[in-house]
């Protein structure tokens, strides 16, 4: 019975062994599998790596095809096209000064109102120049009444002047004639015998020719004076010219103060928006004293192109307008005028390019381009704001 039971556990020695041989290699085999696998891995692994070290290549090939395709139709979107960011719109600010002097009595317009061509603005106190109009009005009715009394005496003169010399012309024939007959009595009286006269008789003869001879010079100096007809007449006449100045002066003076009464209110020249406003009811306003701006709702834009834009821009040609201010604003406008001058050549103190080191700069050409549409008549646009021109060149 021993003997059989050794046998029965060599036999089972023999076959653990046998199932331990067989367990090795078993685990040999999936040694050799795993290692199989490992290696599919690192194959996939070593192709992933190559993968990820071509997709920055094929992405920085696809950018550069897309940069020079977008460079390329850029191009030719742009080829007929000039620009510049060096761009700001313009207006006509007009300044609004009194003629007068005087304390504002009334204020009708406030900060950006908008007004029209004749709108009254702003009143200066009247008083005074209503008091000047009044003088001026009394000194023309005067100088009008002298220059009808001046239009009498014309008249007159030229009736009595002649009138005055005939009556000379008598007075002298008459005194020379008493003067004959005093001298035939004054010579009578002295070839006469002294017993036939007496000497009161020879005294009144004497003093009668005496007489009559004075008053034959006088009434000569009369005719002498009253001959000269025209040079009176034509005194007369220059006496009624200076009338009639007199009559002139005192109309224009007489205008001047309705005009400065005029001035007293002071209207708007043209449409426009009110700006920069420094006046106040009471504040006594200087003659040309600016007391605030008028802009008008008519804008353009001052283009500063580069001289080597100008090549192709031609005047009409159309442009597109945006306003750094309103992004969503779009204008259209054409080409009025290139000025004839880069802006340096206008300036205060022109560069002296003869003298010293010279160094080329680029100029740029000022470029006047009206709006023709896109702007809002309600909000207007102010002047002074950058904007971008798009010339198209043809």
């Amino acid at each position: 019975m021993d003997k059989d039971g050794d046998h029965r556990r060599q036999a089972d020695k023999d076959d653990e062994q046998k199932d331990g041989s067989g367990n090795d290699e078993d685990q040999d085999k999936d040694k050799n599998g795993d290692k199989d696998k490992n290696g599919d891995k690192d194959d996939d692994k070593q192709d992933d790596k190559g993968g990820r070290k071509r997709w920055p290549i094929v992405v920085l090939v696809i950018v550069t095809v897309l940069i020079i395709a977008g460079g390329i139709v850029w191009y030719f979107l742009t080829r007929n096209e000039e620009s510049t960011d060096d761009a700001y719109t313009e207006g006509n600010a007009v300044g609004i000064a009194p003629h007068v002097s005087g304390y504002v009595v009334e204020r009708r317009v406030d900060d950006n109102d908008f007004v029209h061509a004749g709108d009254l603005m702003l009143r200066i106190d009247p008083r005074d120049y209503v008091t000047a109009r009044d003088q001026a009005q009394a000194n023309l009715d005067l100088a009008q009444a002298q220059l009808r009394s001046a239009e009498i005496d014309l008249e007159i003169a030229r009736v009595r002047y002649p009138a005055d010399r005939q009556q000379s012309q008598a007075q002298l024939d008459q005194a020379r004639a008493n003067q004959i007959d005093a001298t035939r009595e004054y010579n009578r009286q002295r070839t006469v015998d002294r017993r036939a006269t007496t000497q009161a008789t020879i005294d009144q003869a004497t003093a009668q020719y005496r007489s009559t001879s004075a008053t034959t010079r006088q009434v000569e100096a009369q005719l002498q004076v009253s001959s000269l007809v025209g040079p009176n007449i034509a005194s007369t006449a220059s006496t009624l010219k200076q009338r009639q100045a007199q009559v002139e002066q005192a109309a224009a003076n007489l205008a001047q103060a309705q005009l400065n009464l005029s001035y007293t209110e002071i209207r708007a020249p043209q449409d426009g928006r009110v700006t920069r406003r420094n006046v106040y009811v009471g504040t006594y306003a200087q003659a040309g004293q600016q007391v605030f701006y008028l802009v008008s709702p008519d804008t353009w834009v001052v283009a500063n192109f580069k001289e080597t834009q100008l090549n192709r821009m031609r005047i009409g040609q159309h442009v597109t307008i945006h306003v750094d201010a309103y992004p969503g604003l779009k204008l259209h406008g054409h080409v009025q005028s290139i000025q004839q001058g880069s802006g340096a050549r206008f300036t205060t103190f022109p560069s002296e390019n003869a003298t010293g080191n010279y160094v080329k700069i680029v100029r740029r050409v000022p470029v006047k381009i009206l709006i023709d549409d896109g702007i809002d008549p309600q909000q207007g646009l102010p002047l002074g704001l950058s904007v971008e021109p798009t010339v198209e060149l043809k």
